[in-house]
């Protein structure tokens, strides 16, 4: 019971972001309630999601699939430490990409620096990399769902994100972060 209920929270928490965060719908209830009470809306309905996510994968059978690679565990705390010093850049560093900051593009200020004029999400590719490591080395079916989908949903919300600005800035969303071409980085 308790494995239908993690797959309905994970399809749950995976569908009002992709179905809503960064669609059209959402700028459909944007316009509707007003951007305040639908950041709000959202807030709580992410946060219902992700209770329901932990609660359900505490109680969840393990059924094992996979055993964990041989030595991987110092490899894998290693890699959850870089996942957590992107999640705090990507949360502590200003970015096009995070909410609210849209105005920054209309403002015309150059807000992409560091890490985010590379990848503009540090903080979905932070949990990505968190997710994929989780994945990894638990080895259970629950993990699987779980982790499997906030992997998705990582790398997938970098996409909508970006078509949500392109939608909002158009053809100057890229033009506006002044992202330097890979072939112009520094080579080490």
């Amino acid at each position: 019971m308790f494995m239908l209920n993690l797959i309905a929270a994970s399809a749950y928490f995976l569908l009002i972001h992709f179905g809503v965060s960064g669609t059209r719908l959402r700028d459909t209830l944007v316009a509707r309630l007003g951007e305040g009470l639908y950041r709000g809306a959202f807030s709580f309905a992410s946060l219902i999601g992700l209770v329901w996510i932990i609660y359900t994968y505490r109680h969840a059978p393990r059924v094992h699939l996979w055993d964990q690679p041989l030595n991987l565990r110092p490899i894998a705390f290693l890699l959850v430490f870089v996942a957590f010093l992107f999640v705090v850049i990507g949360l502590a560093t200003p970015s096009p990409t995070q909410v609210g900051m849209e105005s920054k593009l209309s403002e015309g200020t150059d807000i992409a620096r560091g890490m985010v004029r590379i990848t503009r999400h540090p903080f979905l590719w932070g949990v990505a990399l968190w997710a994929l490591v989780h994945l990894t080395v638990n080895g259970d079916l629950a993990s699987l769902i779980v982790f499997g989908s906030l992997l998705f949903l990582a790398i997938g919300g970098t996409v909508t994100i970006d078509a949500k600005r392109r939608r909002q800035f158009g053809s100057g969303w890229h033009s506006s972060l002044k992202l330097r071409p890979v072939s112009h980085l520094p080579r080490s």
